[in-house]
C-alpha cells in the first residue's frame, strides 16, 4: 500500500454517516471511553494530589523533608518518563492487531496498580520494599497512561462520522480535565472532612481504592465496545504490509511527528502550568487563601472541560486549523492578563483564571489535528511517538523553567507561555495558507 503525504489518508482513514445510522452506537462509544479517559486520569493524578502523605509514610522519618519531597515527585516523574516506551508497545498493537484490545489493556494497567497502591504497605510495615513497590507500580501507570490518551482519541475518531470527529476528540480531551477535577475535589473534600492525622491514619487509602474498583468497573464496560470501522476496513491489508509502523512513523510521518510535538508542547506546557503549578504559586507565591486558589483551579478546570468541546466544534466546522490558530492567539492573550493580575494579597485573578482555562481548552483541538495528520495504518504509532516523547520532556522540564522563570517575575512565565502560543499560531497559519495553494492528492492502494 502507498501513502499520500503528510495529512492524506487512504480510502480507509475515515467513514461518513450521512444517515445517522450509526449515530447511536457512536455516543455509546465516546460516553464508555470519556469515563474510561476520566477514570484513567484520575488514577494517574491523584497522586500527586497526596505526595505529602505518601512522602511521610513510604520513606524513612529521619531523612530531611526536601528529600523526601525530591524523592517523591521523582515516583510521580517516573510515570510520565514511562509512557513513551509503553505507548509505543502498545501503539505497534494498535496499529497491528486493532485499537480495541490495547484500549481496554490501557485502562486495566491503570486500574490495577491504583488499586495495589491503596493496599500497599507502607515503610513502617516492610521497610525498603515499600518505596520499590511503589515505584514499580508508579511506571505500569505510565505505560497504561502512554497507550490510553492518543488510543483514546484515535478509538473515538475512528468511530464517530467524518463531520463529528472534532467533536469527539474534545469530548474525550474534556473527559481527561474532568478526572483532574474529580480527583482535586476529593482530595479538598477529605482535607475538609478529616484531621491530618487520620489521613495519615488510612484515609488517604480510600481515593486509591475507590479509583482502582471504578477503574475495573470501567473495564468490563469497554469489553462491550467493538473494533473500530476504520481498522476494520484496514485490517485486510495488513498481512502484506512491509516495516513497522513505527519506522513507517519515523520516515513517511516526519513532518507530521515534527508538528504533532509542536501541539502535544502547547497542551502540557498550559495542563502543567495553569492547572497543575499555578494552584501552589497562588499561596506559595502570592499569599493566597488555600480555598481562593482551589476556588480559582476549581473554575479554570470547568472552563477547561467547556473550551474543549468548543474546540472541537469550531475544528469540525472550520477545520483544525483554524481552531489552533485563532484558540492559540486567545490563549496567549488570556494568560498575560491572567498573570498580570497576580499580585500579593490581591483575589482578582478568578475571571483571567477562568477565561485563561476556556483558551486552554483549545487544547481540545489537539487530537483531532494529530489524527488527521497520520494515515490509519500507522496512526497509533505515529501519534503515540510524538505525543508521549514531547509530553515526557515537558513534563520534566515545564516544573523547572516555570519555576526559575517564577524568581525572576511572574510576567516571565506569561512570556514562556506566550512564545509556545506563537509557535502554534505560526504552525497553524503556516499549514493552512499551504493547503489553500495546493488540494492534497488522494493516497492510493
Amino acid at each position: 500500500m502507498a501513502y499520500g503525504v503528510m495529512g492524506d489518508h487512504s480510502p480507509s482513514d475515515t467513514f461518513s454517516d450521512p444517515s445517522g445510522a450509526r449515530g447511536e452506537w457512536a455516543a455509546r462509544v465516546l460516553g464508555y471511553a470519556s469515563l474510561g479517559g476520566a477514570l484513567e486520569f484520575y488514577n494517574f493524578i491523584i497522586f500527586v494530589f497526596f505526595a505529602r502523605e505518601i512522602g511521610q509514610l513510604f520513606f524513612p522519618v529521619g531523612i530531611p523533608p526536601w528529600l523526601r519531597d525530591l524523592q517523591v515527585y521523582g515516583l510521580f516523574a517516573a510515570g510520565y518518563l514511562a509512557r513513551p516506551l509503553g505507548g509505543l508497545v502498545m501503539a505497534h498493537f494498535g496499529d497491528r492487531r486493532g485499537r480495541k484490545g490495547v484500549f481496554i489493556l490501557s485502562l486495566l494497567l491503570m486500574a490495577a496498580p491504583t488499586l495495589a497502591i491503596g493496599l500497599l504497605p507502607t515503610y513502617a510495615q516492610i521497610g525498603a520494599s515499600a518505596p520499590l513497590a511503589l515505584l514499580a507500580l508508579r511506571l505500569v501507570q505510565g505505560v497504561a497512561v502512554g497507550g490510553e490518551v492518543p488510543g483514546g482519541w484515535i478509538f473515538v475518531a475512528e468511530h464517530v462520522p467524518a463531520w463529528r470527529r472534532g467533536f469527539a476528540c474534545g469530548v474525550m480531551s474534556a473527559a481527561l480535565a474532568l478526572g483532574i477535577l474529580v480527583a482535586s475535589l476529593i482530595t479538598t473534600l477529605i482535607g475538609s472532612a478529616f484531621d491530618r492525622a487520620e489521613v495519615l491514619d488510612g484515609v488517604w487509602r480510600v481515593p486509591f481504592l475507590l479509583g482502582g474498583v471504578f477503574g475495573l468497573l470501567a473495564v468490563l464496560l469497554r469489553r462491550r465496545l467493538v473494533e473500530t470501522p476504520v481498522f476494520l476496513d484496514l485490517s485486510g491489508s495488513l498481512a502484506t504490509e512491509n516495516g513497522l509502523p513505527l519506522g513507517k512513523a519515523l520516515t513517511l510521518g516526519k513532518r507530521a511527528s515534527a508538528e504533532s510535538m509542536v501541539l502535544t508542547w502547547l497542551l502540557a506546557s498550559f495542563i502543567l502550568t495553569v492547572i497543575l503549578i499555578l494552584p501552589g504559586a497562588l499561596q506559595e507565591r502570592f499569599a493566597a487563601e488555600p480555598a481562593s486558589a482551589l476556588l480559582g483551579n476549581s473554575l479554570a478546570i470547568l472552563c477547561l472541560i467547556a473550551g474543549s468541546m468548543c474546540a472541537g466544534m469550531v475544528a469540525d466546522r472550520h477545520g483544525t486549523d483554524v481552531a489552533l490558530l485563532g484558540g492559540a492567539a486567545c490563549l496567549g492573550a488570556c494568560q498575560l492578563w491572567l498573570f498580570a493580575s497576580l499580585a500579593p494579597g490581591e483575589h482578582l485573578f478568578f475571571l483571567p483564571y477562568a477565561l485563561t482555562g476556556f483558551f486552554v481548552g483549545v487544547t481540545g483541538a489537539v487530537p483531532s489535528a494529530m489524527v488527521e495528520r497520520f494515515p490509519a495504518a500507522f496512526r497509533y504509532s505515529g501519534i503515540s511517538l510524538a505525543y508521549n516523547v514531547a509530553y515526557a520532556i515537558c513534563a520534566v522540564a515545564t516544573p523547572l523553567i516555570v519555576t526559575a522563570l517564577f524568581d525572576i517575575g511572574r510576567m516571565a512565565v506569561s512570556a514562556y507561555l506566550a512564545l509556545v502560543c506563537l509557535a502554534v499560531v505560526w504552525l497553524s497559519a503556516r499549514r493552512w495558507r499551504r493547503k489553500g495553494r495546493s488540494t492534497p492528492k488522494p493516497a492510493v492502494s
